[in-house]
């Protein structure tokens, strides 16, 4: 029996269109990105025009479209798609901020606090024992564990590197010197319980995290009223969180772990485009 690719005589390929719920800012913003840098590395030529470009991979990005799909419906490559949305990725997150500079636009905006927490970008199971660390016992389920800054009002301002899923929030600040940044910056922060135990400073503290009841302690009604304050202000945080997992491409990350980073923070600014129109 031979192998073939080739179509039948009655068939076709079918394509379809589909709505991209994005503003027309936000494209332009990938084109223009595009087109300078085509200007800087001299590439004189692409077999697609920077705006189409720059759908395609927003599609990629929003609605999770497979790159096959969307090479068979627009007469290229998959390999094509694939080079053109790691390209625009990188370009998208170099313009990601730092930790420090973030909270210094914050302070200098009139901003007293910001919020802070953790969550699990869900990826496939990797075979081998190299995997275990991305199982986090939290949510049952293999992960990659980000930590994320936003301001009052929920606008996300930083998102930090990729970590193993069974990374803890207290672990994750640590490392990127969270308590020492916020210090700095002269900035509070409002965080979970998850959170307890990064700031031990009981005469200034600068990370809020609420009470925690226990077996032995039940909470009072003014520590109680102070955790419902608390979860009021903690709110946009989660707001926040909900706008960057729009993008359905991190409904379940099929791309390597070590290339995450760059995509979240590529999502980061995508989304802030959005949100500021």
């Amino acid at each position: 029996m031979t192998n073939t690719k080739e179509l039948a005589e009655d068939t076709c390929p079918l394509v379809y269109q589909c709505r991209l719920p994005l503003c027309t800012r936000t494209v332009n913003h990938l084109a223009d990105l595009l087109r300078r840098h085509l200007k800087v590395i001299r590439s004189r030529w692409r077999i697609l025009p920077p705006g189409k470009i720059a759908v395609i991979v927003l599609a990629v990005l929003r609605h999770d479209q497979r790159l096959a799909d969307m090479a068979g419906g627009n007469g290229v490559s998959e390999s094509t798609v694939r080079r053109w949305r790691d390209e625009l990725i990188g370009l998208l997150a170099v313009q990601a901020p730092r930790l420090d500079r973030a909270l210094r636009k914050v302070a200098r905006q009139g901003g007293e606090v910001v919020l802070i927490d953790g969550t699990l970008i869900r990826t496939q199971r990797r075979t081998g024992k190299a995997d275990r660390r991305n199982y986090s016992g939290k949510h049952r389920s293999h992960g990659l564990h980000f930590l994320a800054l936003t301001d009052e009002k929920g606008r996300l301002i930083w998102i930090s590197a990729a970590r193993p899923g069974r990374t803890h929030d207290n672990t994750a600040a640590r490392h990127d010197h969270v308590l020492a940044h916020l210090r700095a910056a002269g900035l509070g922060a409002l965080a979970d319980l998850g959170f307890r135990g990064l700031d031990n400073d009981m005469l200034d503290p600068v990370i809020v995290t609420g009470y925690a009841a226990s077996r032995t302690h039940k909470l009072t009604l003014g520590e109680k009223e102070a955790n419902r304050v608390l979860a009021v202000g903690r709110a946009p945080v989660e707001h926040g969180f909900a706008h960057l997992k729009n993008w359905r491409t991190l409904t379940k990350l099929r791309t390597d772990p070590a290339r995450a980073t760059r995509l979240l923070r590529a999502l980061l600014v995508l989304t802030n485009l959005e949100v500021n129109r």
